[in-house]
């Protein structure tokens, strides 16, 4: 487990947080120069608990125990998009706005982005598919196994799309194909399989 009393010195550790109220989903990478290193990523359960209250009070806890854990130094979290359902919409706001609560508490810095931005930074296309955004992030952190739930990799996405929206990665035209041949130590080919994975 990477983290920062580790014996290899890291520049930086980003938390992506996927906000939902009865699946949350959470991801933390480390930095070191331009290398990307998986800490760790996963879920938490909401759908438990009927009272909303509740829920968002959870989401605050396990936010800021994250927090505490992991001592990131940035948050990325993605933004709500804009659905025909106006009650969902307002939950998914207040779940957002709890995990951003949580992070202020902790004077860690909140950056947010755009679904969208998120799939164009991870995979080069902006409409990709949650098992599209997994399957590169497999590759570019060097996991085999996919969780059943993909909110957890779509946590993954945000917090490296941050990494790549920071400017620590240069981007040309040719977007991954060109990524991809400049950091061949970056990219590996594996096998994806779904986990059935107990998850918190």
């Amino acid at each position: 487990m990477v983290n920062k009393n580790s014996p290899k010195t890291i520049d930086r550790i980003i938390l992506g947080v996927d906000p939902g109220t009865n699946v949350m989903g959470y991801g933390l990478i480390a930095i070191k120069g331009t290398q990307l290193t998986l800490i760790q990523f996963g879920v938490i359960h909401l759908s438990k608990y009927t009272d909303h209250a509740i829920k968002l009070s959870k989401i605050f806890e396990r936010i800021s125990l994250l927090i505490e854990e992991y001592h990131p130094d940035e948050m990325a979290i993605e933004a709500p998009f804009f659905g025909s359902n106006v009650q969902s919409m307002l939950k998914l706001g207040r779940a957002q706005g709890v995990a951003i609560a949580a992070a202020i508490s902790k004077q860690v810095p909140i950056f947010e982005y755009a679904p969208k931005k998120i799939k164009q930074s991870v995979t080069g296309s902006g409409n990709a598919s949650k098992e599209q955004v997994a399957a590169m992030l497999s590759k570019i952190l060097f996991f085999q196994e996919i969780p059943k739930l993909l909110d957890a990799t779509d946590a993954l996405g945000v917090a490296v799309c941050h990494y790549f929206q920071k400017g620590d990665v240069k981007k040309s035209k040719g977007g991954w194909n060109n990524f991809i041949k400049e950091n061949p130590d970056k990219v590996k080919t594996v096998p994806a399989k779904i986990s059935k994975k107990k998850t918190d």
